[in-house]
């Protein structure tokens, strides 16, 4: 009777692989690039219910320096005094913080998919000339409303680039006269309108995409979405371009 020569399998030695440690669901979404758009979607949404407010608020300024010095003190006082007084404030800043860095992340991160998936830009001049002024500028109108962010924080919130009032130094109280003391240099005033118009290309381009990214694309409201995005750009620009104009052609002043 024939034996069989098969070889014997010998005990498997060493350690076995540990199972993968799973991340909570939005991290595994964030890492996927859908999961990338959605971020840079909702938190888009966030900035630009900031960049809206924030313009609609500084409008007190036509009506003189009481209102919008009282303006900037109601700020501080939200909830208070069931808050601390400017800790409500302190928490919208930080959330705010916490957007842009998401967004900036986001935008980094697809920008790196899209080149490891694509290292050739465009096969032809007719792919670049299809792509619009404010989809292909998104990269250098971020850069430069991101510089403006950290001088207008520097401006007119902490007051290091700003200049001084009648008694030598920064009074963050004094809203008003300080947008006016800033505006009166017009290298800080030309900026302030380069940055804002950019500003607008950079919304224009980004609020027409949230509807894509989110999935509501729908070609029934296309015209609808190109021209709210259009029109809420404008809306900004128009208000936050006003007030160096304003200034500068002493419409406003101390």
């Amino acid at each position: 009777m024939a034996t069989s020569s098969a070889p014997v399998r010998e005990p498997v030695t060493g350690t076995a692989t540990a199972p993968r440690v799973r991340r909570p669901f939005l991290l595994d979404l964030y890492a996927t690039a859908v999961g990338k758009k959605y971020a840079m979607a909702i938190s888009g949404i966030a900035l630009m219910g900031f960049v809206l407010f924030h313009m609609i608020g500084n409008l007190k300024m036509y009506f003189g320096a009481a209102d919008l010095n009282e303006y900037a003190e109601f700020l501080k006082k939200l909830l208070y005094p069931l808050a601390p007084k400017e800790s409500v404030l302190w928490i919208l800043r930080l959330g705010l913080i916490g957007m842009l860095v998401l967004h900036l992340h986001a935008a980094w991160s697809l920008t790196m998919l899209n080149r490891r998936a694509r290292p050739v830009r465009y096969q032809s001049a007719r792919d670049y000339q299809e792509a619009s002024l404010a989809s292909r500028s998104m990269r250098l109108s971020g850069i430069v409303v991101l510089a403006f962010i950290v001088w207008h924080l520097l401006d007119l919130t902490f007051g290091v680039v700003n200049t001084v009032g009648a008694d030598g130094e920064f009074v963050r109280a004094e809203v008003y006269a300080n947008v006016v003391r800033s505006f009166e240099r017009w290298p800080v005033a030309l900026f302030y309108v380069v940055a804002n118009l950019l500003l607008g290309l950079h919304l224009s381009h980004g609020v027409w995409s949230i509807f894509q990214s989110l999935g509501w694309n729908n070609p029934r409201f296309n015209a609808w979405r190109t021209a709210f995005a259009r029109g809420f750009a404008a809306v900004v620009v128009i208000g936050n371009v006003s007030f160096p104009i304003a200034v500068t052609l002493g419409i406003v002043s101390v």
